[in-house]
């Protein structure tokens, strides 16, 4: 894993061309025109954190909107009962903060740094000053809130639609760089992480993978090697009634 160093307290990291790249893909700069993207990308600052540190706290007032450059990083709830609800991960590319920030709330989720990662931040002071001369900040913000609304229902929609074969099926698919044929992933996090996000148990996560290898998929460690990926996502898309019987 890479290590990246650690700013000192107010020591800032200079936003890198590469950085920027990945920055406009972002659902909150994707939209704007380039001259607006750039001079809000190139106002923000780039954070490292190492494994397990925390970006920001539930509750604490949302001051930044931020943007994974590297690495990955997990929204999170702690139920009552003290258990650890997932509510999303980013990894490169992927924003969040928006609407908090766009309203001048507190964040609702905890985010914790995963992996090793690089996170750009913008101030939300910044986004909402610059709203006043250009309205498209306020659009883009706007999409960037619509997009995640999205995923949320997608991930309904597989809560409900998919039993827990098929839903790990569809993480694996979603890790391959190829369409068909075998290809051969490295898992990005734990697979307690992994059943989290799924909206599944360690133990039914295990069950999962034990359930695939009918499908040709073997894991190893944080490896998973898929011997056929259009047949394994023919079993993600397989109407739940048809696939209860092998996978639940």
């Amino acid at each position: 894993m890479r290590q990246f160093h650690k700013k000192r307290p107010g020591e800032a990291a200079i936003v890198s061309e590469a950085d920027r790249v990945i920055a406009r893909q972002a659902p909150l700069f994707a939209s704007l025109p380039p001259d607006l993207s750039d001079a809000l990308i190139g106002a923000a600052h780039v954070r490292g954190l190492a494994r397990g540190e925390t970006v920001f706290l539930q509750d604490e007032p949302a001051d930044h909107v931020f943007v994974v450059l590297e690495g990955w990083v997990k929204l999170f709830r702690i139920a009552p009962t003290g258990a650890e609800a997932v509510v999303g991960v980013f990894t490169r590319g992927g924003g969040f903060g928006e609407a908090p920030a766009f309203r001048g709330e507190r964040y609702p989720v905890t985010a914790e740094a995963v992996t090793d990662c690089r996170l750009l931040q913008v101030q939300a002071r910044t986004l909402l000053d610059r709203m006043r001369s250009r309205p498209e900040v306020a659009l883009a913000m706007i999409a960037a809130t619509f997009h995640h609304l999205q995923a949320l229902v997608r991930e309904i929609e597989q809560l409900k639609g998919q039993n827990g074969a098929q839903r790990v099926a569809e993480f694996l698919i979603s890790l391959c760089a190829v369409s068909e044929g075998s290809c051969t992933v490295t898992l990005p996090y734990d697979k307690s992480l992994i059943a989290g996000r799924l909206g599944m148990k360690p133990e039914s996560l295990s069950r999962a993978f034990a359930r695939l290898r009918d499908a040709g998929v073997r894991v190893r460690q944080n490896k998973a090697a898929i011997l056929d990926v259009a047949r394994l996502r023919d079993l993600a898309e397989e109407d739940r009634a048809a696939a209860w019987s092998r996978s639940e």
